[in-house]
């Protein structure tokens, strides 16, 4: 059974400076570098007039997995993140290696009060019989953990810009 997620982040910058960001590569260069976890990489990164799609690669070490997520991984988990983003939205795709699963879901960068709030929808789910409902619960806390830091850094990113 697959485990919904709904997270959602605020940041004091308007929505079309958090947009902005969120499609700008050097931006997702310098989230990587400063909170992408071991071996990140922006895989690939395509932008037109209309929309912004990128691939970005994540690893968390081992030791700081759980036992259970350990000895199924046997080593460090990666993950491999497509977003796709057009006009203040877009969509996300999360495969994590050694793992029959996935997170799909769909993001809105919308203004709220003087700043902005980003949500994240979707839906985890892990196809491993006894620990995929664990797996899915731990993917969507991890989510919500990373996407926090995720927001404080654009914030902060932004801020130093001007």
């Amino acid at each position: 059974m697959a485990r919904r997620i709904e997270h959602h982040t605020t940041s004091p910058r308007s929505a079309e400076e958090v947009f902005a960001a969120l499609v700008d590569e050097s931006y997702l260069r310098d989230r990587l570098a400063a909170i992408g976890g071991t071996n990140a990489e922006l895989v690939s990164f395509d932008k037109t007039d209309e929309r912004t799609s990128y691939q970005l690669k994540q690893g968390v070490p081992a030791e700081h997995l759980p036992s259970a997520v350990k000895a199924a991984l046997g080593g460090d988990l990666v993950i491999q993140r497509t977003e796709t983003w057009a006009a203040g939205a877009g969509t996300v795709e999360v495969a994590v290696s050694g793992v029959p699963g996935r997170l799909d879901g769909a993001f809105t960068v919308l203004p709220e009060g003087s700043g902005s709030k980003t949500t994240l929808t979707g839906e985890v789910k892990v196809s491993i019989p006894l620990l995929g409902g664990k797996l899915e619960k731990l993917i969507a806390e991890q989510v919500a953990v990373l996407l926090d830091k995720e927001s404080e850094f654009t914030s902060e990113w932004l801020a130093h810009r001007g």
